[in-house]
């Protein structure tokens, strides 16, 4: 496919399609379409596939509000889908960006998309990054001196991030951009072009400028994304030994916190120890993405040397020493997401708990505690660690504290069968 030229043919997507079994077997797929040549591309050969096949299409585009057309060219992409016989929709971000632009206009994206599709049953989203978006992923992981799981960028299908949301699947990243731009105007078909892929500002842009120093060394986007293809064979090697090291070496705890054995940490490889203490931090941490890569490393040392002093945080959690000889791995309050009203369908929350409560509000426990101590009795306390309690999921109304899940705590007059909050452990696969 990469070496092939002119426009993406029908068979050839078909071929790309067809070997992602969860799109074959999926009744309705969405598709991301920002209006840029890719995601167009992607809709309008997905459309086609789709029709062989009785497979249902929805575009989805996610105006992010951050320049001052985006509204036009959402409503331009959703006339361009509409006089193609596709359906579309325009998911509207109105949290505005915290912190690094990109990474939260990334992850507000996403949101917004996997709330969609949990919201009307659709089992796949489909994604249009490329063969050079995923070379540029690789460039930038070395940069940042990735081991095995991040030089494996993208993965052709993931599963979802939490039960109910979609699996993402990514069926062009062996098509070079350029083909997806011929793809198009053998179509007759706009774009829209985003001037931020412009910017220099952002690695992304810069990482696209160096090809042409790299070829002549031999390194081409085609080559940088063979070796993700063969990272994401050791990936799938490495994953399992370290599922089972974690299974041994800790526990998670319905609270959202975990407990580690050192001991067995420094019994194992430290390719799977890495991977290992990265599940368990993406678990307690609630983050989509691992630590980089040394700071990863720093903390195993210290792990297997009994050297964390006092405690340490990483990825959005507190790891200290519970005085037993192991270690606890705690969400960081402050970076936790804060109350949210929960509606009639589950939701998800701090990225860690899918929960279910109409018209209460999940919070973390903080000064519920006190309510919590004349309630539970001290012993059924004690079962949590104290750096965890101040940050167990806990639902609220208009009076106060309603329940704490996580220690069996319910008040009298609630309804126990109407409140749910379900820890989302890294262990178990997610399941629509």
């Amino acid at each position: 496919m990469a070496a092939a030229a002119g426009p993406v043919r029908d068979d050839e997507f078909a071929a790309l399609a067809d070997r992602l079994p969860r799109l074959g077997a999926a009744g309705h797929a969405a598709v991301a379409v920002s209006g840029g040549p890719d995601s167009m591309a992607l809709a309008l050969l997905a459309q086609r596939w789709a029709a062989s096949r009785g497979v249902a299409v929805t575009a989805l585009t996610v105006d992010h509000g951050l320049r001052p057309d985006s509204a036009g060219e959402a409503a331009a992409v959703g006339q361009w889908m509409s006089a193609r016989g596709l359906r579309h929709e325009i998911l509207v971000w109105r949290g505005g960006p915290r912190g690094n632009l990109q990474a939260s206009a990334r992850q507000a994206r996403y949101r917004l998309l996997d709330d969609w599709c949990a919201a009307h049953s659709v089992p796949v989203l489909l994604l249009a990054h490329h063969l050079e978006d995923q070379a540029e992923t690789v460039l930038l992981r070395l940069g940042r001196g990735s081991g095995v799981y991040g030089l494996a960028a993208m993965a052709a299908e993931a599963p979802p991030p939490w039960p109910g949301a979609p699996f993402r699947v990514r069926p062009l990243l062996d098509v070079p951009k350029a083909r997806l731009a011929e793809t198009l105007r053998a179509m007759g078909q706009e774009w829209v072009e985003d001037p931020s892929n412009r910017n220099r500002d952002f690695a992304r842009v810069r990482a696209r400028e160096v090809w042409a120093g790299l070829s002549p060394l031999g390194i081409t986007p085609e080559r940088v994304a063979a070796t993700a293809r063969h990272m994401a064979r050791a990936r799938e090697a490495l994953d399992a030994e370290a599922r089972a090291l974690v299974a041994s070496a800790s526990g998670f705890a319905e609270g959202g916190y975990a407990t580690l054995s050192p001991a067995v940490l420094r019994k194992a490889h430290d390719e799977v120890a890495l991977r290992a203490l990265s599940l368990l931090l993406l678990g307690v941490g609630g983050n989509a993405y691992t630590p980089r890569f040394e700071r990863l490393e720093a903390l195993l040392e210290r792990l297997r040397a009994d050297d964390l002093g006092g405690g340490v945080t990483l990825a959005g959690c507190r790891i200290v020493p519970d005085g037993s000889g192991r270690v606890l791995l705690v969400r960081e309050a402050r970076r936790m997401e804060g109350p949210l009203i929960l509606g009639r369908r589950p939701a998800l929350w701090d990225g860690r708990f899918l929960a279910r409560g109409a018209g209460l509000t999940i919070d973390r426990l903080r000064s519920g505690v006190a309510a919590l101590r004349r309630a539970v009795p001290e012993a059924a306390l004690k079962r949590v660690p104290a750096p965890a309690r101040q940050v167990l999921p806990a639902l609220f109304d208009e009076r106060g504290l309603v329940a704490v899940p996580a220690l069996g705590f319910c008040r009298p007059d609630a309804q126990a069968a109407d409140l749910a909050v379900r820890f989302l452990s890294p262990l178990e696969p997610a399941r629509p």
